[in-house]
């Protein structure tokens, strides 16, 4: 590890340690206003103090959520210690990674869980991670390293889980939010929602209900690409509504049922990424460039993500353990459009003979249509053992088993207005060869009412596995954790496709399965009261899959896979897998007013999951290609400096690189492999640091809180192609305050996100094949109104 990397984490640690001494230095006496709260968190299926925890835990409660501005996983990731974002222009459409275990093809490396229902999917083009609102949410829990155990394939890289608020069996409230805000180079922001907590029979039955709706401006104006004037201006709006409910109903007092509901529809105008010049497939000022928050698309790019997740929860006290068991449901739609001009009517104007021809198609506009549909049902039934008492036996344990079947659906239509009529007016047959160069693959019905391609791909993916973990406790201060999970999986894939870019009408059905043990070990060991010790091995893996078929009628393709040495593309990928070493401490000093957690840690990943691009038309494939390591550490701080100030800190190190030349993924220029020994995983910034503090003082008899936080993320690649714009992100830092009023019921809040209006690109996504950029919203200032009744 060279100086310049661990300097990084050399200042964190130093700033750390500076804050310990002065502490120790202080000292006043211990009060309830000078002690930090102990947390509490289920990680590991069982309620627990997260010191006890033997991995790498965040846990973040709702209220710090909304004190420290964290709103979406885009926000979380630049909070917590080695977590980052790949993302495609907005909400849902990013994928998150933890410990630089990142890969946009095949399955999630994250699993992603909404109380104890999965979310985790594959990773598509067409879509990302669901996100769900951070709204009535009890915690947050990150949990960092390969959770292959209890969570089963898709956490190789660690797993998020969104916690809600239960029902409360005692007292009626009602909690009111509402914001007003405004964003620079946009417009005025609101929100508002209110939570019922209502006790139907006293210690019996309670339902929680909550409803929430809001609007965000957009910040991106859309320009005519020959004038450059401003025609639409905030085109990448958002609105959005969450609807949440749960009844808690008591049987007796050994056994409880829950259902809920979560409902979510966020409507997009538009992404949230912009061109930096005028598209260079354009025809009028290619290559000009363009100011901040502009773009010169022509076909905007909407989307309506929807998700649902109705679930049927029991608990029950069998007496020598406890009872869960869970039954669910979760759909997602996600319908949006992208702007398919350059992939398509650009290609295809460079296939035509004909001139004149040629110049109509090569402008004329294409949206790509992209209708994906997930629908999953699962069941999870477990058992967890009571704690070890005096005298009894010194083992705890959970065991459960898992079962789930997942269908997924993305339909892809692509036309090209005005194809057929750019033919016709002009006294041409669009299916005469002679209008076409050779190899371009023409034929009948090749666009019918314009479309130049359908795909319909269908995956049907069935798993069950058991799990369990044992725990000895050696000694009162010693802890042994063995844990195994065992999952068969089998996925069917269907795929039917048409038109010019599919090479006519085509069927594929591919079928796959898969068997795998996980196993994990662990070892909890309190040094003293304050400070504990843990070592944590564990395996990691996830599922492989099929691939579409690549048309061999387009003689691009069949180029492109001959540089590959292949004739055709592979039908299937296999699943891949990853060994995590992790040490850490988790210690509470100074009589409880510091916490202090470390880790370190080393990954070994292999067989990995890639994606392979092909240039020509456009297409791709996924198969398994090379090895990584990665190899990191993680810091996080939380001091009671006095009674009224706060202050924390964290950060972490992260060196993921590929430990081979990966020759399959492409060749440079001179010949030299795009993927050397010693690139960097793709996405992962090489370090996080995050800084925060908070006073509180009275004013005017009112309590009152004054907040700052400061984020900085490191440099990474985004791209394994070192001519791609994307190749080297910037670091940058984030900027975040507040300042809170409590009168009576009332809380209000003045907020500014993004102070110093950091304009950064942090990203240049390519979407369809036009690299775009990706900005922080701009400055963002609010005023928040909180009461509870």
């Amino acid at each position: 590890m060279s100086a310049p990397r661990l300097l990084p984490v050399a200042l964190a640690a130093l700033s750390l340690f500076q804050i310990e001494a002065a502490l120790a230095q202080e000292a006043p006496p211990a009060t309830d206003r000078s002690v930090l709260e102990t947390v509490v968190v289920t990680s590991q299926k069982r309620l627990e103090d997260v010191r006890k925890v033997p991995l790498s835990v965040t846990a973040i409660g709702g209220d710090a959520l909304k004190e420290t501005q964290i709103t979406d996983i885009t926000d979380l990731t630049r909070n917590v210690p080695n977590v980052s974002f790949n993302s495609q222009g907005g909400a849902g459409l990013s994928t998150i990674e933890i410990r630089g275990v990142s890969s946009q093809a095949g399955s999630a490396t994250v699993g992603v869980y909404l109380d104890d229902v999965s979310l985790t999917t594959r990773n598509l083009y067409s879509q990302g991670t669901a996100e769900p609102r951070f709204f009535d949410i009890e915690r947050v829990e990150v949990l960092r390293g390969p959770q292959g155990t209890l969570y089963g394939a898709g956490s190789l890289g660690g797993t998020l889980r969104f916690i809600s608020k239960a029902p409360s069996l005692r007292g009626t409230t009602v909690d009111v939010h509402a914001e007003v805000s405004s964003t620079s180079h946009g417009g005025t922001n609101y929100m508002g929602q209110a939570v019922l907590n209502l006790p139907l029979k006293t210690d019996q039955a309670a339902l929680r209900i909550g409803v929430q709706s809001g609007h965000d401006s957009g910040y991106i104006d859309q320009v005519d690409p020959k004038t450059l004037a401003v025609i639409d201006r905030g085109i990448n709006k958002v609105d959005w509504s969450v609807l949440k409910a749960a009844l808690k109903v008591k049987i007796n007092n050994d056994w409880s049922i829950t259902p809920a509901l979560f409902y979510q529809v966020n409507k997009t105008a538009d992404i949230d990424a912009a061109y930096l010049s005028v598209g260079g497939y354009q025809q009028y000022n290619a290559g000009v460039p363009l100011a901040p928050f502009q773009t010169s698309k022509i076909v905007k790019e909407p989307g309506k993500d929807t998700l649902s997740l109705p679930s049927l929860l029991v608990n029950g006290d069998l007496g020598f353990a406890d009872f869960t068991g869970l039954i669910n449901r979760y759909d997602r739609k996600f319908n949006r459009t992208q702007d398919g001009t350059n992939v398509n009517s650009s290609y295809i104007g460079s296939l035509i003979t004909n001139p004149t021809v040629a110049n109509i198609v090569t402008y004329l506009p294409s949206a790509v249509y992209l209708d994906n549909k997930i629908g999953q049902n699962s069941l999870e039934l477990r058992l967890a053992s009571k704690d070890v008492t005096p005298g009894g036996l010194p083992i705890t344990w959970v065991a459960g088993f898992f079962s789930a079947q997942t269908k997924t659906d993305v339909t892809d239509n692509e036309p090209v207005f005005g194809i057929n009529k750019a033919f016709s007016s002009n006294g041409a047959n669009i299916y005469d060869p002679n209008q076409w160069s050779s190899g371009a693959g023409i034929f009948d019905n090749a666009f019918p009412n314009d479309n130049s391609y359908f795909s319909a791909r269908h995956y049907n993916t069935k798993q069950n596995s058991v799990f369990g973990e044992l725990t000895y406790h050696a000694a009162a201060d010693v802890r042994l954790i063995a844990g195994l999970r065992y999952l068969q999986a089998t996925e069917d894939f269907h795929r039917e496709g048409d038109f010019f870019f599919a090479g006519g009408p085509s069927t594929t059905a591919v079928s796959s399965k898969a068997n795998k043990l996980t196993p994990r070990f662990a070892m909890d060991w309190d040094v003293d009261k304050n400070n504990t010790l843990y070592v944590n091995v564990a395996e990691g893996f996830r599922l492989g899959g099929a691939n579409r078929p690549i048309p061999l009628s387009i003689q691009g393709n069949v180029d492109d896979l001959a540089k590959l040495g292949l004739k055709a593309a592979p039908a299937s990928f296999a699943p891949d897998s990853l060994w995590s070493y992790e040490l850490g401490t988790k210690s509470r000093l100074l009589d409880n007013r510091v916490t202090l957690n470390a880790a370190i840690y080393h990954i070994n990943w292999k067989n990995i999951q890639q994606d392979v691009y092909l240039p020509t038309a456009g297409f791709d494939f996924e198969t398994n290609v090379g090895r990584a390591t990665s190899d990191g550490v993680e810091l996080e701080l939380r001091a009671r400096v006095t009674p009224d100030f706060t202050f924390s800190a964290g950060g972490g190190y992260n060196h993921a690189v590929f430990a081979e030349d990966v020759p399959f993924l492409g060749v440079d220029a001179q010949g030299l492999p795009n993927v050397r020994k010693g690139d960097h995983v793709v996405g992962v910034p090489e370090y996080s640091i995050k800084i925060g503090g908070e006073y509180q003082f009275r004013l005017a008899d009112m309590d009152s809180v004054i907040r700052l936080n400061v984020q900085r993320t490191g440099k990474s690649n985004g791209s394994l192609v070192r001519t791609d714009p994307d190749y080297n992100r910037p670091g940058y830092t984030t900027v975040d305050a507040s300042w809170g009023l409590t009168a009576g019921r009332w809380d209000i809040n003045l907020s500014v996100k993004n102070l110093t209006n950091n304009r950064t690109i942090l990203q240049k996504p390519n979407i369809q094949s036009v690299s775009e950029a990706f900005y922080l919203r701009p400055r963002t200032i609010g005023l928040g109104v909180s009461s509870s009744f």
